[in-house]
């Protein structure tokens, strides 16, 4: 499945979890699923999250990328970003989640980027563009998580 690369995170976001105890590439990640589609984070910070996934392996019988492989690249993107905004006292749980498609894809690789519409206390809700190696939209997705304290800490 590739060699995963080391996701880069702000020297800030590096500094506010340093005593949590947690290592944080394997934290804000999409854990054995993610594994199983090669998903990769590249960069992650409240503000940003990218990463990608290969179109390979995670197609439905028609040859292009299944939907819901979008969605999984789209939920591990905004979550990491929730993540990061809610810190190490918090976890983030997916509430909602939709995904419109946009155009189909049969190779190569696809990047996905969340970006923040919303980070209150409670919640956060990112925007996830998908696009393909020509930089052209296949899937716009809308995640909303809640944030909770976490009582592993």
């Amino acid at each position: 499945m590739g060699e995963r690369s080391k996701t880069t995170f702000p020297q800030e976001i590096l500094d506010q979890w340093a005593g949590s105890g947690l290592d944080l590439n394997a934290l804000f990640s999409a854990g054995h699923l993610g594994e199983r589609m090669s998903v990769d984070v590249s960069e992650a910070s409240p503000e940003r999250v990218v990463g990608t996934m290969p179109v390979e392996g995670n197609t439905q019988p028609y040859g292009l990328l299944h939907g819901g492989a979008s969605a999984v690249l789209a939920e591990t993107l905004g979550s990491v970003g929730a993540m990061l905004h809610g810190g190490p006292a918090r976890i983030a749980v997916g509430v909602d989640l939709n995904c419109t498609h946009h155009r189909g894809v049969r190779s190569g690789l696809v990047t996905g980027v969340a970006t923040p519409v919303h980070r209150g206390r409670t919640t956060a809700t990112y925007e996830i563009v998908i696009t393909d190696e020509h930089d052209k939209r296949v899937c716009t997705a809308r995640l909303t998580c809640v944030l909770r304290d976490n009582e592993t800490i």
